[in-house]
């Protein structure tokens, strides 16, 4: 892999997860004095690894038996679906 394909993956992934959920709790986590930030970060971390190693066997898997285009395609209408759904419950 190239230089430039890692800064465009890890672009992608940082921005997506900035603010989401999971840094939310994260951050929660953190701010309870309860835990050490050292446990914290070691906790989450893994977790990401580990969440993201099963994304990553299961999108090559899935591009083994199904074409990448309609991988993509099901992926967009997907994000789509979530960005209109949002909106929608919050203004019901």
């Amino acid at each position: 892999m190239d230089l430039k394909t890692f800064v465009i993956i890890f672009g992608t992934v940082f921005l997506a997860e900035l603010g989401d959920k999971t840094q939310l709790a994260t951050l929660l986590f953190a701010a309870d004095k309860k835990h050490g930030a050292a446990w914290v970060f070691l906790a989450a971390a893994t977790a990401l690894v580990a969440t993201t190693a099963i994304g990553v066997a299961a999108g090559s898997l899935l591009a083994s038996y199904v074409n990448t285009r309609h991988l993509t395609i099901v992926a967009g209408i997907g994000f789509i679906a979530i960005g209109a759904w949002t909106p929608w419950g919050a203004l019901r």
